[in-house]
């Protein structure tokens, strides 16, 4: 942690592009708030000490706040009157002498996919060149909107200026100002006292710092970043979908240099916490989303999306849904699964074809194979569930719990109304219904003896295209 860094995220603009009610720095990519993104940069580099400014919709800003970074001073810039207000509303909350701000790094809340590696960068030749403010700029093709980097004959910084101040001489300059800043503590204190709303937009414009320190004969550079795309914001949907783009190909190719194979990085997305080992296989069509972390030698896809799932060595997961669940080594799961909140899946488990879980446990070696619904269940170790099982675990007020031993084999079709309890090794006939528990090694039926009234065709259906069949097949047999 670099104790004698200030770091100050300037998240307080409106955002009017992204026509939405929730602020701008919030929207996500990667599964992270573009403001997460910011902070995780800073928070990284080892700023120790870190202002967020707020403005816009505060409120929802302040309480992401609580999940990014709990240490942060928060600032509110109170009217929309510049960068240079909001770097000085964000040194009177911090609260701190000139002299013990040390560095001060500006970044912004919508700049996602800066790396902490360039912040350690600009600061260290910042430090080494003893300069009063240092640039991150960037050579772009199409700098329109951007302020541009203005260099004497001899290559040094001497302003930025703003698109809608620059003459068209400065227009063509291709050198561009990302925004973001190191500065000198103490000289930034002073610099913010001498700024003037003279300009296009009347606002108090924090690159006028950089004319200042020229004026005051102080070094001024420019750190150029060959990777633009650590330099570019935010401002519409359109932005954050190319951002959201560039950063899952960074993510995949870095996973894939783990030693994951991912068969089809275009269709396959993976969020900036997920957790991935060598030699796990991902399919086209998978999302992996939140915290969800797959060990070595899984196998994950096609198409499918899991969030915040645990995946344990050598498990296979096909074509499934599956949310806050964790699935075991050697487990397979899926064609079309659904793992709700709640799922642990034992070794060697299998959750098949049409199979939802929810806040259930299956253990080493048990199975649900096909067209079953358990909720709120315990299956024991080596249990075998018969196709069409069904936990009725809601008596319309509350929840119960179901309860299946080991070794048990359940028949096709059973509906286990809950509370029940299963004994290990116990058996259920097909079609049973199942309200009573059965004690360890019993067969446990609910159905009767068969009932068979024939000729029931010929006299409630009449003329049916059953009853043409049946006399067809009846007149057959009598002709044998």
């Amino acid at each position: 942690m670099d104790a004698n860094v200030t770091a100050i995220v300037l998240a307080a603009g409106a955002g009017t592009r992204m026509k939405s009610e929730r602020a701008k720095v919030l929207h996500e990519l990667a599964g992270r708030p573009m403001l997460g993104h910011a902070l995780a940069a800073v928070q990284e580099f080892g700023a120790r000490r870190r202002v967020v400014v707020v403005g816009h919709q505060r409120e929802q800003v302040e309480e992401a706040l609580t999940t990014f970074d709990t240490d942060a001073v928060v600032a509110v810039q109170h009217e929309r009157k510049g960068t240079g207000d909001a770097v000085r509303a964000a040194l009177d909350a911090l609260g701190a002498e000139p002299e013990a701000l040390g560095t001060v790094l500006i970044t912004y809340g919508d700049v996602p996919l800066l790396q902490p590696q360039t912040l350690a960068d600009v600061v260290t030749a910042h430090r080494e060149a003893g300069r009063a403010v240092t640039i991150l700029s960037a050579h772009v093709g199409d700098p329109t909107g951007y302020g541009r980097i203005l260099r004497d004959d001899a290559g040094g910084v001497v302003a930025i200026r703003e698109h809608e101040d620059a003459t068209d001489a400065e227009r063509e300059v291709r050198e561009i100002n990302s925004g973001i800043l190191a500065v000198d503590g103490a000289f930034l204190v002073q610099a913010l006292a001498r700024l003037t709303p003279q300009n296009a937009q009347g606002e108090l414009y924090l690159t006028d710092i950089v004319g200042f320190a020229v004026e005051d004969g102080l070094p001024v550079g420019a750190h150029v970043l060959e990777d633009v795309w650590q330099t570019e914001g935010v401002n519409d949907r359109a932005q954050l979908a190319r951002l959201a783009r560039e950063l899952n190909r960074r993510i995949t190719d870095h996973w894939m240099r783990e030693g994951v194979t991912i068969v089809d990085p275009a269709t396959t997305w993976i969020d900036s916490d997920v957790t991935l080992a060598p030699d796990v296989t991902v399919l086209p069509g998978t999302q992996l989303l939140g915290a969800t972390s797959i060990a070595t030698g899984a196998t994950i896809g096609p198409d499918t999306t899991l969030r915040n799932v645990e995946v344990g060595p050598g498990a296979s997961v096909v074509r499934t849904h599956g949310s806050d669940s964790v699935i075991g080594p050697d487990a397979s799961v899926g064609p079309f699964a659904y793992l709700r909140p709640g799922t642990e899946l034992g070794t060697a488990s299998k959750v098949g074809t049409f199979v939802e879980t929810k806040n259930s446990t299956l253990g080493d070696g048990a199975k649900v194979p096909h067209l079953s619904y358990i909720g709120d269940a315990t299956v024991g170790e080596g249990t075998n569930l018969g196709a069409g099982a069904i936990t009725a675990n809601y008596d319309g007020q509350h929840k119960h719990r179901t309860t299946i031993g080991r070794h048990v084999k359940t028949g096709c079709d059973n509906v286990f109304v809950a509370p029940v309890e299963i004994g290990d090794g116990a058996f259920t006939g097909a079609g049973t219904i199942v309200r009573d528990d059965i004690p360890p090694g019993a067969l446990g039926v609910s159905a009767g003896p068969q009932r068979i009234m024939e000729g029931w065709v010929a006299r409630r259906r009449p003329g049916s295209a059953s009853h043409e069949a049946a006399s067809a097949a009846q007149q057959e047999e009598n002709n044998r």
